[in-house]
């Protein structure tokens, strides 16, 4: 029995050395994600460089935002005033043209006033008949007349560009004040300028039709004088005197 007993033990001892080692063999994971480490100062660092990039695209949203702008508003200051009263002015201005070129017997040239002058409002002849005196006293007063005609003619035509003229600057003054740009309140100031022009010519057109009108007036004044002069010298010159003679009436 003791014999049995001791070799039982071996046998045992033996299994238990040759068994497999699948109980007792220790196992070991090795995994990357074992362990999370949180560093502080690094997620701050990274947090600033996110604000800041932020804060960079931000800036360039705001530029762009400012160039699109400053685009609109070089297109509005480039912008051209869709109204224009050239056309009105310009007619207008041709109309009182017209009216100076119309001028009757002596035009508004400086050659044929000369002319004019040296043959009807000069001295008075010596050697001219009675019958040219009365002509020549009689086209100065139709050059007066004429003259007097013109300025009136002349006044009404500025007077009917009154209205036209105030109808263009309401248009100029509201265009202005609906200018979008500096190029279209430049283009209206512009334009009323010129009607102060246009209105300035009106003017001198009509001075200059009044002028004319009295310096002719004067001019016959004073040839008329110079001819009743030289028809008063020659009325009282010794000569043959009155001499009766027969007369006629009704053609009998």
């Amino acid at each position: 029995m003791t014999v049995l007993r001791v070799r039982s033990h071996a046998l045992l001892l033996v299994a238990a050395f040759l068994a497999p080692p699948l109980a007792v063999s220790p196992i070991v994971v090795t995994s990357a994600y074992a362990f999370i480490v949180f560093d502080p100062s690094n997620y701050a660092q990274n947090v600033l460089t996110a604000a800041r990039s932020l804060q960079q695209i931000t800036n360039q949203i705001t530029s762009l935002q400012n160039e699109a702008q400053m685009l609109i508003n070089q297109a509005r200051n480039l912008a051209s005033l869709p109204f224009s009263s050239l056309q009105h002015l310009q007619q207008s201005v041709q109309r009182t043209q017209q009216l100076l070129g119309q001028a009757q017997n002596i035009a508004f040239d400086v050659q044929q006033i000369d002319k004019m002058f040296q043959q009807k409002y000069a001295n008075v002849s010596l050697s001219a008949s009675d019958q040219e005196l009365v002509t020549d006293a009689r086209s100065r007063w139709q050059n007066t007349v004429g003259s007097l005609q013109d300025a009136m003619r002349v006044q009404a035509g500025v007077v009917g560009n009154i209205e036209a003229n105030r109808v263009q600057m309401s248009a100029l003054v509201g265009a202005s004040q609906s200018a979008t740009g500096a190029l279209q309140a430049t283009q209206a100031g512009n334009q009323l300028l010129a009607l102060q022009a246009q209105q300035l010519s009106d003017l001198t057109a009509v001075v200059s039709a009044n002028g004319r009108a009295q310096a002719l007036s004067e001019a016959e004044r004073a040839a008329a004088a110079e001819q009743g002069r030289e028809q008063r010298r020659r009325f009282i010159a010794p000569g043959s005197g009155y001499q009766a003679g027969d007369a006629k009436m009704f053609n009998r």
